[in-house]
Order: structure tokens, then C-alpha cells, then sequence
């Protein structure tokens, strides 16, 4: 929840404008702004190399649901990806796994591509319940879908106690956790799926660390939070992988 839409505005038009002299061949550049912004970003993007995700979205289609906004009101928008189970909406807004998983499908049903996130808080990584938090994550909000439909989506790990407190996961500890939910997907479904899904990582990632990050053999990119309000910043963390 930053920027006014003129600073919204600039940024997303920098970042346009820098994109089409990189050589992003190799990278998928998708920019998640406010709802509010959504419309500026996709007309901005249809001239430029990056998709727009949203950073929500209701698991409702229609109804009496004021203020939210739901999968086919985003499609209509030619909105293409939207983060689900972000740690801030787990813990600020009380989204357990049940509605998280109602989230998935809802998304899936207007042709949007879930970045689903998932992650333990600090108090579950000094316990060593780490990997069995994000384990249930997995199981109970993801894991439903068949593998047609998990191909369309985007894992994100978050451990939370690095979010946005400069301190991130170190990147053996990233990898082991990447690792690990690769080897839940190949157990769910098949080792072909497992490979082929897109695994970040969101939690104080920088131009300073992302490279030793995104040169770990499971770690495919990155969910980038305040980095990305600044365009030079996160187009060095773009060129990074």
C-alpha cells in the first residue's frame, strides 16, 4: 500500500521504459500494484514486456461483497497473475487455509495465475516446524488442485521473520526450503511438475543479495516487496537471474 497514482504512475512508466533496452529474454517481469493502479499498468503494459498481477482477490465471483473485488472483474482488466496467502493478509487479515484454497480456485476460474506464498513466522523456524508449516500451507490450500491446474501457479516462499527486517533467509537456507517444496510437488504429483513450477523468494531480497539467491539450483526468481518502489533498484534485482 504505497504511492499516490502520479508516483505510481512514474514508477511503472520507468520501469517500462528500462525494460525495452534490457535483455530480459530469459526473465517474466510481472508488476502487482493497488487495485486502483491496475488499469494504469495494464495500459502501460501493453506496450512493454511485463505482465500485471493484482494483490488480492476475493473468492467470491459477484455479489454483496463492497470494497472487494473479485476474479472475473480482473480478468476483465486483462490482469493475468495475483498474489494469494501473502504473510501481511495471513496475519493483518485472518486468512487461514481454507479461504486461502477458495482464493486458488477462484483465481484459476478467470484464467488468473495464483503466486501463492507461503512461509513460517520466526517462532516456528526456531522450533524446527518450519517445513511442517509450510507443508500444511501447501496441503490444505494447494495441493486440491490437479496438476493441469497447478501448473498455472506460482509458489512464493516467505519466511516471514525476514520480511521487510533487512534480514533474509541466507541462500542454503533458501534452497533447502525450495528444495523441499519441489520434493512435496513431485510427491503430490509427478518429478516433471515438480521441475517445471516456478519457486521464489520474497523476504528482504536486494540487488546486494538477490544473485546469490537466484543462483541457487531451486530458486527461480524472486517476490520482491520495497526494492520494487524504487526502479532502479528492482530492475538490478531484474538482471540479477
Amino acid at each position: 500500500m504505497n504511492k499516490t497514482f502520479g508516483e505510481a504512475e512514474d514508477l511503472v512508466a520507468e520501469i517500462a521504459d528500462k525494460l525495452e533496452v534490457m535483455d530480459t529474454g530469459h526473465q517474466d517481469v510481472i508488476l502487482c500494484p493497488p487495485y486502483v493502479y491496475l488499469e494504469m499498468a495494464t495500459d502501460i503494459g501493453e506496450d512493454s514486456v511485463f505482465s500485471v498481477g493484482a494483490q488480492n482477490i476475493n473468492e467470491n465471483d459477484s455479489g454483496a461483497y463492497t470494497g472487494e473485488i473479485s476474479g472475473p472483474m480482473l480478468e476483465s482488466m486483462d490482469v493475468e497473475f495475483c498474489i494469494i496467502g501473502h504473510s501481511e493478509r495471513r496475519k493483518y487479515f485472518g486468512e487461514g487455509h481454507e479461504l486461502l484454497a477458495k482464493k486458488v480456485d477462484a483465481a484459476l476460474r478467470s484464467n488468473i495465475r495464483p503466486i501463492f506464498c507461503c512461509g513460517e513466522v520466526l517462532p516456528e523456524r526456531e522450533a524446527g516446524k518450519h517445513f511442517e508449516v509450510v507443508k500444511r500451507q501447501l496441503d490444505e490450500s494447494l495441493f486440491h488442485l490437479n496438476a493441469e491446474q497447478l501448473r498455472q501457479v506460482v509458489i512464493a516462499y516467505e519466511p516471514v521473520w525476514a520480511i521487510g527486517t533487512g534480514v533474509n533467509a541466507t541462500p542454503a537456507q533458501a534452497q533447502e526450503m525450495h528444495a523441499y517444496i519441489r520434493g512435496l510437488i513431485s510427491k503430490a504429483y509427478d518429478p516433471a511438475l515438480a521441475e517445471e513450477t516456478s519457486i521464489l523468494y520474497g523476504g528482504s531480497c536486494t540487488s546486494a543479495n538477490a544473485r546469490e539467491l537466484f543462483s541457487q539450483p531451486d530458486v527461480d526468481g524472486g517476490l520482491i516487496g520495497g526494492a520494487s518502489l524504487k526502479a532502479d533498484e528492482f530492475l538490478k534485482i531484474v538482471t540479477s537471474f
